[in-house]
């Protein structure tokens, strides 16, 4: 059995991606709000204590990994959660490729000698490597990188403090008499949206939750809202009071090192260049992992190829992280290492993840309020949140309106491959028609191509399907196998009692299946009736039994008085 992430160990994972944001974010809100980013920041902060509520109650719920897309999926249609997975893939490739290249660029200002394209190649293939070695190995050098970037944070903040003690209050009170463009709601507004950025990150631990231990995971988000409300607000506010605004602007890509030779000396300085070359690095492991569950998650609900699930004897799927090493690799060659594009696909592609997950939130409430949670989200709580984020990507488009049409240009390629994967049946059947249309006399080339694409709707069709019940009526049954039609190429449907010795359902809801059987005559529905007790052991039996994957195995919300956890059964899949 896998070895359990602990608290430090997955708090690191996704820590070092949020906790990087100290390098840019700080910078960034003092360009747009002036002397009153540090306001800003602390927005930023409310927001994300909502998020750590939303999260806690989705993931809380539905402890499987996936994130966003796995509380869309079983809140909503298999299509809504699809687009989740494209943003959140999308958005884990921009964060891959940028702190990559980030970090090289601060090596570079160490070691002028590093050529920065070869080196961030280099850094995308050993941290594959890593991650293919095993979650475990991986979250190890993740640890040691979020201990020393803390240690640096501060250190850099104890010498910025101690320096704005000894030369006084000149610099804070200049900067705080600058006029500000605009009003001060305005650049609240535009510090906040630019800063909203700070958080990229937090989504990543639902991402990996299967890997954790027990209860962990509401406390890596606790530890990463504890390092964003203390930490950037605090650097920015320092910046202010040692470094006129001018200089911030002007140095905004380098402002924790500017602060460091302030405050301390060249020394200090380096030091800040060494972390952020640690810690951005970081941020790729980050990607590596929320991926590579999230991947694995969207390839065993046919969302991407089953090709995807090849496993090494340690039980880590390479081919996905062998898969997004060349995407990685990809953008880098075509952008030539010039990523300014993909900084639009980062912001966009991370604010839309967080607004679908705080959906699926409220899609949670309304559709399966009867599912046991550890905490609950305020309705108040969960609209400032996603009402937060939405004025963040709209503020992120007035500041920046080109962001968006080089989002698209990222997203439609990402959403075509995905929503092939997801019609490939309709996309299957429309090319036999092309085919009668185009090979009337069915010649050689007709009969061939005709052959294969039976073989491949064959392949899809040949996966059966599973929903559990014993005394659900037929407007409930009807609803189930709609939502199948609607959301899986299903053509065999197991629809199974699990009852104790000697009980048996009542004969009502065997007519109303044999009524549905009759109703939908393209999918052929067998009901079962299964000696013993519901439970884990009995799913994975029956999986093991019929060769049907766990994740195609579906039932209803259980209540409060359900005897197990929601991740004791799997990947069964929660549809009404």
């Amino acid at each position: 059995m896998t070895k359990k992430l602990n608290q430090l160990e997955a708090t690191a994972i996704c820590g070092n991606d949020i906790s990087s944001s100290c390098l840019y974010v700080s910078a960034l809100a003092i360009v747009y709000a002036g002397q009153y980013a540090w306001i800003s920041l602390l927005m930023v902060a409310t927001v994300l204590f909502f998020f750590r509520k939303i999260y806690g109650e989705v993931v809380g719920a539905l402890p499987l990994n996936g994130g966003a897309y796995n509380a869309l999926l079983n809140t909503t249609k298999k299509s809504t959660a699809s687009l989740a997975a494209a943003l959140t893939v999308l958005s884990y490739m921009a964060t891959a490729v940028i702190s990559g290249s980030e970090a090289v660029k601060y090596a570079h200002s160490i070691l002028t000698s590093i050529p920065v394209l070869p080196v961030t190649i280099m850094l995308l293939l050993v941290f594959m490597g890593l991650v293919i070695m095993g979650i475990g190995e991986s979250s190890k050098v993740a640890m040691i990188i979020f201990l020393f970037h803390l240690f640096s944070l501060i250190i850099l903040c104890g010498f910025c403090l101690l320096y704005f003690v000894e030369n006084g209050t000149a610099t804070l009170i200049s900067n705080f008499k600058l006029p500000i463009e605009g009003s001060i709601f305005s650049a609240l507004f535009l510090g906040f949206s630019a800063a909203m950025l700070g958080i990229s990150g937090f989504e990543s631990s639902a991402n990996y939750v299967e890997e954790q231990q027990p209860g962990v995971f509401p406390k890596t988000l606790r530890n990463m809202w504890i390092v964003v409300t203390v930490f950037n607000p605090l650097i920015a506010f320092l910046a202010l009071a040692i470094i006129p605004i001018s200089t911030v602007v002007h140095y905004q890509d380098a402002l924790l090192s500017v602060m460091g030779i302030t405050a301390g000396g060249q020394w200090l300085s380096m030091l800040v260049a060494i972390d952020a070359t640690l810690v951005l690095s970081g941020a790729v492991l980050t990607s590596y992992v929320g991926v590579g569950g999230l991947m694995k998650r969207m390839a065993l609900d046919r969302i991407l190829p089953k090709l995807l699930l090849k496993k090494t004897r340690k039980g880590s799927n390479y081919f996905i992280f062998i898969v997004f090493f060349l995407l990685c690799v990809s953008i880098l060659l075509v952008t030539k290492g010039n990523l300014a594009k993909l900084a639009g696909v980062y912001t966009i592609a991370f604010l839309s993840v967080m607004i679908l997950f705080g959906i699926g939130n409220l899609l949670l409430k309304l559709n399966r309020a009867r599912l046991p949670r550890p905490e609950k989200s305020s309705w108040l709580g969960l609209c400032i949140g996603i009402f937060a984020v939405l004025a963040a990507i709209i503020g992120n488009v007035i500041l920046n309106p080109h962001y968006l049409a080089i989002f698209m240009e990222y997203l439609i390629p990402t959403l075509i491959i995905v929503f092939f994967m997801l019609y490939r049946v309709r996309i299957y059947k429309a090319v036999l028609i092309v085919l009668e249309y185009c090979f009337p006399e069915k010649g050689y080339v007709f009969k061939k191509l005709h052959r294969k694409i039976k073989e491949l709707l064959y392949n899809v069709h040949k996966q059966q399907f599973v929903f559990f019940t014993n005394h659900d009526d037929i407007v409930t049954l009807n609803i189930v196998i709609l939502y199948i039609i609607t959301n899986e190429a299903a053509r065999r449907l197991k629809i199974v009692s699990v009852l104790e010795t000697g009980k048996s359902v009542n004969n009502q809801l065997k007519k109303d299946i044999k009524t549905l059987d009759r109703a939908y005559p393209n999918i052929n529905i067998d009901f079962i009736e299964e000696t013993g007790i519901f439970g884990p052991a009995k799913i994975k039996e029956l999986s093991t039994r019929w060769s049907i994957p766990t994740n195609f195995m579906f039932m209803g919300s259980p209540g409060e008085g359900f005897p197990f956890k929601i991740e004791e059964l799997g990947e069964v899949r929660l549809i009404i």
